[in-house]
């Protein structure tokens, strides 16, 4: 209570913690959405060979928090300087301290982008429980982009552990209530799984992935059903640019993920949907 007090007192002493923290679970977040995927499949490859009685000898990838980051291409671990968020980057020149390959400047993106993004929450929501519940919801949304940009797939693990995190947060007075947090779950789930069987009897094809429907479902636990309109529409605008831009630059995609846009509809209606909706719907 202390702490929470001294944070509360000195707002830029907590605006710099939270900076600060942004880019220490921002290299972490590099970490998971790197090494998720195939961790996955492992124990998806591995529960049918036992399931079919079938001998499985496929070496298990590194974990998640405990394996020691290593370069991709030469393999070599990397020093304890090497992983300093942005500063082992810079340090390094964006290449490897061992074989100079090339770093993706992805990682030092995602650090910026956490750090930023977790000392705005600091900002607009001070050191209080609603700034936890905040930077939760971001850093789940964060993971759930990129991970859906490299393999069109929204692991449950992640997208129904932000459902049940919005239930919770719903029990505190700083959020929704619980009542309209459970019917905007069903809702985010409903709305879309409803489009999906639309498109799929009008076309013979799946439009998306029944990870959307989870990932809205979430979204609706932590905002309700009323702003999932905002939440669609921002994501159908963001997704829209995003293919007239790949189609300007002839960069065209057999398959578009709705992962990243269902998250910037969501984390942005989090932030000021109350506004948008006044601006939208005002009467």
């Amino acid at each position: 209570m202390e702490l929470i007090l001294v944070l509360n007192q000195y707002p830029m002493l907590f605006l710099t913690f939270a900076v600060l923290l942004g880019l220490v679970v921002g290299s972490f977040l590099n970490v998971v959405i790197l090494r998720m995927p195939p961790l996955l499949e492992y124990h998806w490859k591995k529960d049918f060979f036992e399931f079919t009685e079938q001998k499985f000898s496929e070496e298990k990838p590194p974990s998640m928090a405990y394996s020691r980051s290593y370069c991709p291409k030469c393999k070599q671990q990397l020093l304890a300087r090497h992983n300093i968020p942005l500063l082992g980057y810079l340090f390094l020149r964006g290449k490897c301290g061992f074989c100079q390959s090339s770093i993706s400047m992805r990682y030092p993106f995602i650090e910026l982008l956490t750090g930023l993004l977790t000392g705005l929450m600091a900002y607009l929501y001070g050191a209080e429980l609603h700034f936890i519940a905040a930077i939760l919801l971001l850093w789940f949304l964060i993971v759930i982009t990129w991970i859906d940009l490299d393999t069109y797939l929204i692991p449950d693990q992640l997208s129904l552990s932000l459902l049940w995190l919005g239930l919770f947060f719903s029990l505190f007075e700083f959020s929704i209530s619980p009542t309209v947090a459970i019917i905007g779950a069903l809702v985010g789930y409903l709305s879309l799984w409803m489009v999906f069987q639309v498109f799929k009897v009008l076309t013979g094809k799946e439009g998306m992935g029944y990870g959307d429907f989870k990932l809205l479902a979430a979204g609706g636990a932590w905002l309700g059903f009323e702003p999932l309109i905002i939440v669609l529409l921002l994501s159908s605008i963001s997704g829209l640019l995003v293919a007239v831009m790949q189609m300007l630059l002839k960069k065209s995609q057999t398959k578009i993920p709705f992962g990243p846009y269902l998250s910037i509809g969501i984390l942005v209606t989090y932030l000021v949907g109350d506004s948008l909706m006044q601006y939208l719907f005002a009467v």
